[in-house]
């Protein structure tokens, strides 16, 4: 944990957060400068080797934080406790609305981060990604009962379907820019309701 950074004030942390998610995700590792995500942050370039030793500290810290957080508000919203598969997809949907509005470019951050190249950090993000990918779907396994969908059903298939569908979803709508968070409530109930007469059982 870097103790120098997470004793400042929650709103400089979030600022040097953002600051980094913004940078990061509009170039590549190689070519996004420490002065400039110094400058973004509305701190010295001094001051943001002060919480980070180099670049890379501050690369893979902000990854993890991606996954930190989210599962953090997915836990608060609810969306792992035992209860239907779909309303705690709708809890972890609105969980990363309020993500987006907390941090604008962390979505961007995340898909970049995938797929950056660079040989100092790719294997260490590849690594974390199926770490923290796989604790998410096997919290969300929990809430797969069989009996409530269609007989005879794909279920790790079903989810991976809708997983890939709503992280397409977010992605096109960050990449838009000016994200109308309550057009995006509105499909995402819409897909919901889509999956749930395809998936659940009749009654």
């Amino acid at each position: 944990m870097n103790e120098k950074f997470f004793s400042l004030p929650e709103e400089k942390r979030k600022a040097i957060l953002n600051a980094g998610y913004r940078v990061f995700s509009q170039n590549s590792y190689k070519h996004s400068p420490m002065s400039e995500i110094a400058a973004e942050a509305g701190i010295s370039k001094s001051l943001l080797f002060h919480y980070f030793r180099n670049k890379r500290e501050l690369y893979l810290f902000l990854w993890d934080q991606c996954a930190q957080i989210t599962i953090e508000y997915l836990t608060r919203s609810g969306c792992y406790e035992q209860r239907g598969l779909f309303e705690s997809m709708e809890r972890g949907m609105r969980a990363k609305l309020e993500i987006i509005r907390l941090y604008p470019d962390m979505a961007n951050f995340t898909i970049k981060a995938f797929y950056e190249t660079d040989a100092d950090i790719s294997a260490a993000v590849q690594e974390s990604y199926h770490r923290y990918f796989n604790l998410k779907a096997d919290k969300a396994r929990v809430n797969m009962s069989p009996e409530q969908f269609v007989p005879g059903l794909d279920i790790p298939m079903m989810y991976r379907e809708m997983y890939l569908a709503s992280e397409g979803y977010l992605w096109e709508m960050v990449q838009r820019g000016n994200v109308d968070m309550a057009q995006m409530e509105r499909d995402f109930s819409r897909l919901m309701e889509f999956w749930k007469s395809i998936y659940l059982r009749k009654e």
